[in-house]
């Protein structure tokens, strides 16, 4: 199962890449009225049509690789098949107060015992 994970992570980071280059390379739609009129791109390597046909159909073919490999590194970490009996994630980590005998209904005073009231120990601005 590891071998078989290491490849679809491997496949699932090239076809990331791929389709960040392929998406980077493809001209603009504004792009196509240059080349109608001669301006350079008509005699590139795949002719003034030629590349963005290859492009996208080469894009789609990656988002299809990236999608597959995508629901297939999910069925493949389900999760744990045993019931496990640590915590799992931190607010399970957390003790509960049902073991000191309150009933947890009490709100917690902000106001701590030792400080002075506010009346008392306020600065001398006059009322």
């Amino acid at each position: 199962m590891g071998i078989f994970y290491s490849f679809l992570m491997t496949v699932q980071v090239l076809s990331a890449i791929g389709i960040v280059v392929l998406v980077l390379l493809q001209q603009g739609k504004g792009a196509d009225m240059g080349a109608a009129f001669g301006s350079g791109s008509a005699g590139s390597v795949f002719g003034s049509a030629g590349s963005a046909n290859f492009l996208s159909r080469a894009t789609a073919f990656a988002a299809t690789v990236f999608f597959l490999t995508t629901l297939a590194l999910a069925y493949t970490n389900k999760g744990p098949t045993q019931e496990t009996t640590t915590p799992s994630g931190i607010m399970e980590s957390i003790p509960s107060n049902d073991d000191d005998g309150s009933s947890g209904d009490e709100i917690p005073s902000t106001v701590r015992e030792d400080e002075p009231n506010s009346k008392e120990g306020a600065s001398s601005i006059p009322d």
